[in-house]
């Protein structure tokens, strides 16, 4: 069933019609959107993926931002790859298929009242519910493996579960070495202003790990982020403004973490 929001055409035929133009495959991964639908059109233009270009989100679509729905839609229509997020997670445990659940004013309290609000009907969101259902916990693309908040350190992967992957944070990025020999983790889930030394729209890098999380939601930051991760290049855009919009170097705008055991400082959001 092809999805009922109206995409900008001229975004849409921008998306197709620069593959033409592009000589190589491009592997884009952007970070969490939370809702911010206009920002994520906006930074979509910005990096114009062609038709042999693969596009990867790394979770939490929706929530707190006002148009979730739309989100969801525009990742859909174009076959985007999408990865689980502790949003979408709670989103499913607040609907679950059969029976009653204490998890929905968590998940209202977390964002979700602003995602209720996108849905026009009852059907849209239940379309919703079972395209969310199919989404992986990670995924590996050999040379980097992404998930949404990161992998528990002394856990082989066999035993990681969806806490792990999609709610992790301090043991993730306190890592004093890497998960894996051969590959980059890279994720979404914790704003990178909120770890040591990392000013907002900076991505955070430690020992085998990268997050791109630059809080696009959040008042403090704005910056949603792509990343070119074959190229190295990092698109972004102010979804509080989108004149904002820059494409940089990835050394430009990376901040590496020292291996010390790291406290993230959750943001504390004004009630809005």
């Amino acid at each position: 069933m092809q999805p009922s929001v109206s995409l900008p055409l001229n975004s849409r035929v921008r998306y197709l019609s620069s593959s033409m133009a592009t000589s190589h495959q491009r592997r884009i991964i952007i970070g969490d959107v939370h809702g911010h639908y206009d920002g994520l059109v906006a930074l979509l233009d910005q990096v114009a993926p062609g038709g042999d270009d693969q596009v990867y989100f790394l979770g939490d679509l929706i929530d707190r931002g006002p148009r979730s729905a739309d989100v969801i839609d525009l990742v859909r229509f174009h076959h985007f790859h999408s990865l689980l997020g502790n949003h979408e997670q709670m989103l499913l445990q607040s609907f679950p298929k059969s029976g009653q659940s204490n998890a929905l004013q968590a998940w209202l309290h977390s964002g979700g009242n602003s995602t209720i609000s996108s849905y026009r009907d009852w059907d849209q969101l239940l379309e919703h519910l079972d395209w969310i259902r199919r989404l992986p916990l990670y995924k590996d693309l050999g040379d980097v493996w992404l998930v949404h908040a990161g992998i528990h350190p002394t856990l082989p992967l066999a035993m990681q579960t969806a806490n792990e992957l999609c709610w992790i944070r301090d043991d993730f990025h306190s890592m004093g070495q890497p998960y894996f020999e051969d590959k980059l983790v890279i994720t979404g889930h914790t704003i990178t202003f909120t770890l040591p030394g990392v000013a907002p729209g900076e991505l955070a890098q430690g020992h085998g790990w990268l997050d791109i999380d630059t809080g696009a939601y959040h008042p403090r930051s704005g910056w949603l982020t792509a990343l070119d991760i074959d190229a190295w290049k990092v698109y972004q855009v102010n979804v509080f403004d989108q004149k904002q919009a820059r494409v940089l170097p990835f050394d430009e705008v990376v901040t590496r973490i020292n291996p010390r055991r790291v406290k993230v400082e959750l943001p504390r959001l004004a009630s809005r």
